[in-house]
């Protein structure tokens, strides 16, 4: 194997667990507070790796995750075309933040996914959500520390196995 399918399976393996973190059931009370960790995920790699997901991609995810959590089609295809784009334009600043900065940054990141979210479900003609809508985007800014660490140390040991 190459070193670039090396990293696309890293990345595949921790999109899988996204995917799964995210149609895990949970109490009503607790569903409406899960974060976006498919959306977290992607920002990650986003900034840790230059050019390996592209808008493409993203694409096909978003449209993975409308399938699987069935929701209307193209809607977080759209959001996470947007996140990508906007982590790759300002990655060389986002990277080099201190943590608290950069959770600042994803926070803002999530919210204009909210937004996005909230501005197709106004075109469809549904009601408005609650507050409770946008809880996801803060328990997310208090996971994305955390999170990122994890991450960085997983995506390490990976490199570190395979010998690079």
């Amino acid at each position: 194997m190459n070193a670039r399918s090396d990293r696309y399976s890293v990345i595949l393996a921790t999109l899988v667990v996204a995917f799964v973190l995210t149609l895990v059931p949970l109490p009503p009370f607790l569903d409406n507070m899960r974060p976006y960790w498919v959306g977290l995920v992607i920002i990650f790699w986003c900034l840790e790796t230059q050019d390996l997901i592209s808008l493409g991609l993203a694409f096909a995810i978003g449209i993975a995750l409308d399938v699987l959590s069935a929701s209307l089609l193209g809607q977080h295809a759209l959001s996470m075309v947007i996140m990508v784009y906007l982590v790759t334009r300002f990655r060389a600043r986002l990277r080099f933040f201190p943590p608290w900065q950069q959770a600042l940054s994803v926070l803002a990141l999530l919210m204009n996914d909210r937004i996005i979210l909230l501005w197709i479900i106004s075109l469809r003609g549904e009601p408005l959500p609650s507050l409770v809508f946008w809880l996801p985007p803060i328990i997310g800014t208090l996971i994305w520390p955390w999170l990122f660490l994890l991450l960085d140390r997983y995506r390490g040991a990976m490199r570190h196995r395979v010998g690079r």
